[in-house]
């Protein structure tokens, strides 16, 4: 279990990198896969750099955590962290994003960060 309790912690952060990658330097297909389409024109730009920054930087934490201060910590993180994609469940449903994407994602991604925060706690 302690196998698959690190991979899955360090697939779900780099998984966070390229999100944050993706939202800094590929913004427009970035947003949309979100399930929020946004003009990386103006004001839009800079808040999908933020979203970037933001993943990218929740990716770098979880790893950090998880190297230097253990599987606590970084099920800890991870069960806070798992309060993002809830939150961007209701922000996709609220701006008239699809349903699939809300929970099939987003919500989806939040139960997997749990789960390995959950198996993270067991080892």
């Amino acid at each position: 279990m302690t196998v698959v309790a690190y991979t899955l912690a360090v697939v779900l952060n780099l998984f966070c990198l390229f999100l944050g990658y993706s939202f800094l330097f590929r913004p427009a297909p970035a947003a949309a896969g979100y399930g929020v389409p946004a003009d990386p024109r103006g004001d839009a730009g800079a808040y999908l750099s933020v979203k970037g920054l933001r993943d990218g930087t929740f990716g770098v934490v979880g790893l950090a955590l998880l190297v230097f201060a253990g599987a606590r910590a970084e099920a800890w993180f991870m069960l806070c962290v798992a309060l993002v994609p809830l939150g961007d469940t209701l922000l996709v449903l609220r701006h008239g994003g699809r349903r699939a994407v809300a929970f099939g994602i987003h919500f989806a991604t939040a139960a997997v960060i749990l789960i390995a925060a959950g198996l993270l706690f067991a080892v």
